[in-house]
């Protein structure tokens, strides 16, 4: 069945603010590098970036917050709305990095600058995932929802992506000396602009059928409600969340320091390698997406925490001694391909889950307790196990935390026929 044009543009639509989003998300760890010094100055540099890794892991404790917040807001007002409010918070955060004092010019008060815009920036992406997630469920066909949904992380990726690529240019264009001391507030000034251009066109967008087919009697959304009606659904998302998040900024956002800071690959290698590694998994994500239309949720979910727990420590133990770019190219495509698998149908397989009067709530809280504990503080944790000089048990936390998926995903029913509309 063909979509319509209406349904096309809204998709398109919502996941150009997602990519925005997800831009303007991961600039801070791209560009971590370069500014860990100006607002942590003493120690070295694994010190540093442990300093900004522990704000990166914080900013993750506000999205619970957004989630709920955004949720309820969601589910009360519309997808559209939400999606909205959401962009609009990310721009004030990126705003707030751009001019963010440096610790010369504020001492202690300059880290607590940086807390704070990421506080900001949690809160939005702790409410757009839930909300991007249940829209472009609800806008897609019925019997294409793996597919068109896939699109929330191919749009999240191409925000990781369209960071990694700026940082690609400015490293080109730029003395390391300059990115250093002024050049990294450069991508957080264009991130800004765009979120406040992706708000304009958020407002426009149509609104879903499933939302304006609810009654005006129906249940509030609340957490109290979520946690009566569905609580073995509550739990089932927060662990599945919880490994899939892990092994997502595992090897993604962490690897990219991992290449510098324990291969020993420089900057600009490390940068240029996660760059066309994160194209091919963005690629895939359509494809596994389209699979799961015609074989199911539940396969590639499994095919995931298993393959991925599998390979999670033979693969970081290679990666740590390997010596050129395109060895470590070839090794970080073997879980990016077994994690798209997961990651393609993320959004579509938790908002099968819950009825519409509460499932953007439903969808978005537990994934981000999920992802705040164990996602956000992925690179703290590993870069406190090098800290301590036993870097290899991050391996294994990784692969121990696929176990706990895997049980999980083996108690969740398949949802691929589910009518989102009705519930």
């Amino acid at each position: 069945m063909a979509i319509d044009t209406r349904r096309l543009r809204s998709i398109v639509g919502g996941s150009a603010g997602n990519l925005v989003e997800w831009y303007d998300w991961y600039a801070y760890t791209s560009f971590s590098l370069y500014f860990a010094a100006s607002f942590f100055p003493k120690g070295d540099a694994t010190a540093q970036l442990l300093s900004t890794a522990a704000i990166f892991a914080v900013g993750f404790l506000m999205r619970p917050i957004g989630a709920w917040i955004m949720g309820v807001y969601g589910d009360r007002h519309g997808r559209k709305a939400g999606l909205a409010l959401s962009v609009a918070l990310m721009a004030g955060g990126s705003i707030m990095i751009a001019v963010a004092p440096t610790y010369a010019q504020l001492g202690v008060f300059a880290p607590l600058w940086l807390l704070t815009a990421r506080l900001l920036q949690g809160l939005s992406v702790g409410g757009e995932y839930g909300t991007s997630a249940t829209y472009l469920s609800e806008m897609a066909t019925d019997n294409r929802r793996g597919f068109w949904s896939s699109f929330q992380y191919v749009t999240l990726i191409g925000g990781q992506l369209l960071s990694l690529t700026v940082l690609l240019i400015l490293q080109a264009t730029m003395s390391e000396a300059d990115l250093t001391n002024w050049g990294w507030r450069l991508p957080f000034l264009v991130g800004a602009a765009l979120a406040v251009i992706v708000y304009i066109l958020r407002r426009g967008l149509a609104e879903t059928d499933a939302f304006r087919a609810q009654s005006a009697d129906r249940p509030a959304s609340t957490p109290g409600n979520l946690w009566r009606d569905h609580p073995r659904l509550f739990m089932i998302v927060a662990v599945v969340s919880a490994g899939g998040s892990l092994s997502f900024y595992a090897f993604t956002t962490y690897l990219q320091k991992f290449l510098v800071n324990t291969a020993g690959l420089s900057k600009a290698s490390s940068t240029e390698t996660m760059t066309l590694a994160l194209v091919v998994f963005m690629l895939l994500q359509p494809v596994w997406g389209a699979i799961s239309d015609r074989v199911g949720r539940k396969p590639l979910l499994l095919l995931f925490s298993i393959g991925v727990g599998i390979v999670a420590v033979p693969v970081f133990s290679a990666l740590s001694t390997v010596q050129s770019a395109s060895a470590a190219f070839g090794l970080t495509l073997i879980p990016l391909t077994l994690l798209a698998a997961y990651t393609s149908i993320g959004a579509v397989f938790k908002a099968e889950l819950f009825p519409p009067h509460i499932r953007t709530l439903g969808v978005a809280l537990p994934y981000a307790i999920g992802n705040a504990l164990f996602g956000g503080t992925a690179e703290y944790v590993a870069l406190w196990f090098k800290d301590i000089g036993h870097e290899s048990i991050f391996y294994w936390y990784v692969t121990a935390m696929l176990a706990a998926a895997t049980i999980a995903f083996l108690m969740l029913p398949e949802t691929k026929s589910r009518d989102l509309v009705s519930g």
